[in-house]
């Protein structure tokens, strides 16, 4: 599907025109939208749905979103009586000359520091050009997409001078004790040294979490403190609670403490997650398999899902609920991302990889084989197999596997070799991918 945007003008030999953009998600620079009030006003009850679809996307979460029929018409009657927004959305299929008129008519009813965002009908540069003249944040010619109006409302609110916010990953299990907070701490380390980067992880299993354990460090202060005092919580008091862990990775522990219960509201962790996405570019989340309002909000707002479960029917059925949820409350993110852990254990029955996924209908991308004896003697001596076995091939598939979570290639070159016996089938064939096209930078 191809959109016009008006965000670039070149000269061609036929004079001045507009040149098309591809809009494709990996594209689309979204950030989250600001709190922020937004009207549309739509012609056809294609674009109402696809903005309607869009204000229930993670990204707009904070923004109150109300969509009217009747186009620029409608907006006139409407704000000669109401306050105007902080955005308006007005879908017009007038002709070029008839739109300006119409605009002028509301611009007159609106505040100055609305903005506005215009679908129109006319690929035309004089039309863009008479619109930038009446300070029109953004045109987009119809049909519209839903991430194509999250996208613009991104860009709208996007200063140039923000921070670039980075990107959220959780991992969950399929069920209880599959071993993803094995895979999200090793994940999490690995992002770090293979990408030269800062790394938060934060383990968000307050009464049980093992990060602290595994890292050997001490987990009296942490999240607790975050999550209690939400008033006081700012860059300063979140900086205070991180453990350093090694040259890039940073640690908000678990208290690990049953003096209380830990029933937060909905939104408890929100402001927390802010402060992380805005000060490192990798925040790492170890989520418990519990099912509460604010671990299903947690995911809900996650970056990137990733689901580890073992190859057996309890997992595959707790695999397939989380798939499908997500896949509902999410239309307009990518499916999560599966890994299959502990293969191949000595007289266990399992389910092949090939049948999993097929059950599953979504590929994991990584099978990890057992080893016991390796992860076991990590955990006996307070570290992460990425940590105390480098060289090992555990630690090369982990590094291999942050690669393709994240989307993006190594700094340096990683010898190759010796992933087969770790990894199954779901690895190797994307391997095969990457020598062909090469793996894919992060949006």
């Amino acid at each position: 599907m191809t959109k016009i945007s008006f965000d670039m003008v070149v000269q061609n030999n036929m004079g001045v025109g507009i040149t098309g953009a591809l809009w494709r998600n990996e594209d689309l620079e979204m950030g989250r939208v600001p709190c922020i009030a937004m009207h549309a006003f739509c012609d056809t009850p294609e674009t109402a749905s696809a903005i309607e679809i869009a204000a229930t996307d993670r990204r707009m979460s904070r923004a109150t979103v109300n969509v009217m029929a009747g186009g620029i018409p409608a907006a006139v009657r409407f704000y000669q009586k109401t306050p105007t927004p902080d955005l308006i959305v007005i879908e017009s299929k007038e002709p070029p000359d008839r739109l300006l008129q119409q605009l002028d008519a509301l611009a007159a009813v609106c505040d100055a520091s609305s903005k506005i965002v215009v679908i129109g009908a006319s690929n035309d540069i004089r039309l863009y050009r008479e619109l930038v003249n009446r300070d029109v944040s953004e045109y987009i010619l119809a049909p519209v997409e839903p991430l194509s109006v999250i996208a613009t409302v991104s860009r709208i609110y996007r200063s140039t001078n923000a921070t670039q916010l980075g990107k959220v990953y959780a991992f969950v299990g399929a069920k209880g004790g599959v071993g993803s907070s094995t895979v999200a701490h090793n994940i999490a380390w690995s992002i770090g040294q293979r990408f030269d980067t800062a790394v938060l992880l934060i383990d968000m299993d307050l009464a049980f979490g093992t990060v602290g354990l595994n890292f050997d460090c001490d987990p009296t202060k942490g999240i607790a403190d975050v999550v209690g005092n939400p008033d006081r919580l700012d860059e300063a008091m979140f900086e205070r609670l991180l453990t350093k862990c090694g040259n890039h990775l940073n640690l908000l522990t678990a208290p690990l403490a049953l003096d209380k219960s830990y029933d937060f509201d909905e939104g408890a962790f929100e402001q927390m997650l802010d402060i992380a996405r805005s000060n490192f570019p990798y925040v790492v989340l170890d989520v418990p398999h519990l099912w509460t309002a604010w671990a299903k909000k947690t995911l809900f707002m996650a970056d990137e899902l990733v689901i580890t479960a073992m190859p057996d029917l309890p997992n595959l059925t707790g695999a397939k609920h989380l798939v499908d949820t997500f896949k509902l409350l999410r239309p307009l993110d990518a499916a999560p991302k599966v890994v299959l852990n502990q293969v191949g254990v000595a007289k266990r029955p399992e389910i092949k990889p090939k049948k999993f996924a097929e059950a599953l209908q979504l590929e994991p991308i990584m099978s990890i084989a057992s080893d016991p004896k390796l992860f076991g003697q990590a955990e006996n001596v307070g570290k992460i197999v990425c940590e105390s076995s480098a060289k090992s091939k555990a630690a090369k598939g982990f590094s291999e596997l942050a690669q393709k979570i994240t989307g993006r290639k190594e700094l340096k070159p990683a010898r190759s070799g010796g992933l087969s016996s770790l990894f199954g089938r779901a690895g190797s064939g994307q391997r095969e991918k990457e020598k062909q096209d090469g793996p894919r930078d992060a949006a």
